[in-house]
C-alpha cells in the first residue's frame, strides 16, 4: 500500500513537472536525423528527446478498455501513461510555444506510433483522438496535403486498408524494405523502416563491407526518389555505425542513447 501511494504521488509530481517544463522549455536546434527508439522508457518521455533536439520519437500503444496506453508490453501499462498525456498534449503545448514554419524546408516532427494490439480495433480509437489535434498534424484531405508541425506515422499492426480509405487522414504508414517498389504515394507511406540485422551483416565495428555500403546507398536513393524517408531499427549503438548511416543519408538514426547521439550529430563533420 505504501509503495502504491508513493507511486501515485510520483506520477502526480511528474505530470506537474512536465507541464511546467514545457511552458518554460527552450527549443533546441533540431537534430532532424535523431529518432528516440522506445522513447517512453526515458525518465521524461518526449521531454528528454526534445532536450536533445530529437525530431522523431516512438511510442508503442495498446488498446485497453477504450484507452490507448503506452508501453512495450502489457505488464508495463499504467492508466496514467496514455498516448494523449505523454505525447499528444505535450506536443500540442510545445508547438504552441515554439511555432514551426510549415514549409517544405522544415520537416515535420515525427511521432511514430507502433500498434501492439489489433490494428483494426485500435485505429478508430486513435483516429478519434487525433481528430482533436488536427491543427497540429499533417493531414491529407480531399486529395490535398495540409502540412502541420507533427506527422504521425503508424507502425506495428498497421491497418493499411482502413488508413488508405480515410478522409480526412491524419496518419501515414510505416513501410518496409519490401515496399520500396510500392506505388503508394509518399503522403500515405512517408517512411520505410526495417530491422538492420535482417539485411546487413555489418555490426558497427571497423569498415563497412563495400557491397553492403553500396546496397545501403541504393536503398536510400530509391526511397528518396519516391519521396520517402528511411529508418532502421536494431542498429548497433556505435559512432562507426552512425557515421555510415549519415554518409548514406539515412533520414532517421535509431537510438536509446539520446545524449550520445545528440553529441555525435552536433559535430560539424556529421551535420549533413
Amino acid at each position: 500500500m505504501f509503495y502504491s501511494k508513493l507511486f501515485s504521488v510520483f506520477l502526480l509530481a511528474l505530470a506537474c513537472y512536465e507541464s511546467i517544463g514545457l511552458a518554460e522549455h527552450q527549443a533546441k536546434a533540431p537534430q532532424f536525423r535523431a529518432h528516440a527508439h522506445n522513447d517512453y522508457y526515458h525518465s521524461r518521455p518526449l521531454l528528454d528527446a526534445l532536450d536533445n533536439g530529437f525530431w522523431s520519437v516512438e511510442a508503442d500503444i495498446f488498446l485497453v478498455d477504450g484507452e490507448l496506453l503506452v508501453g512495450h508490453s502489457r505488464s508495463e501499462l499504467s492508466r496514467e501513461r496514455t498516448l494523449q498525456k505523454l505525447y499528444l498534449n505535450p506536443l500540442k503545448e510545445y508547438f504552441q510555444n515554439h511555432p514551426l514554419k510549415t514549409d517544405e524546408k522544415s520537416p515535420p516532427f515525427t511521432l511514430l506510433v507502433d500498434i501492439k494490439t489489433n490494428g483494426e480495433e485500435v485505429y478508430p480509437v486513435l483516429r478519434e483522438q487525433l481528430q482533436k489535434y488536427k491543427t497540429l498534424l499533417c493531414t491529407f484531405k480531399d486529395g490535398k496535403i495540409i502540412r502541420g508541425p507533427v506527422q504521425v506515422v503508424i507502425s506495428g499492426d498497421r491497418p493499411v486498408k482502413m488508413i488508405e480509405a480515410d478522409n480526412p487522414r491524419y496518419v501515414g504508414i510505416d513501410g518496409r524494405l519490401s515496399d520500396l517498389d510500392s506505388d503508394k504515394p509518399s503522403h500515405l507511406m512517408p517512411l520505410i523502416s526495417d530491422r538492420w540485422t535482417s539485411h546487413f551483416q555489418y555490426r558497427g565495428k571497423g569498415q563497412m563491407p563495400k557491397a553492403e555500403r553500396a546496397r545501403l546507398n541504393k536503398i536510400v536513393k530509391q526511397a528518396h526518389a519516391a519521396g520517402r524517408r528511411v529508418r532502421f531499427w536494431a542498429t548497433p549503438e556505435s559512432e562507426e555505425m552512425w557515421q555510415e548511416l549519415v554518409a548514406a543519408d539515412v533520414d532517421h538514426i535509431n537510438t536509446d542513447q539520446l545524449e550520445k547521439l545528440n553529441a555525435f550529430l552536433s559535430q560539424p563533420t556529421n551535420e549533413h
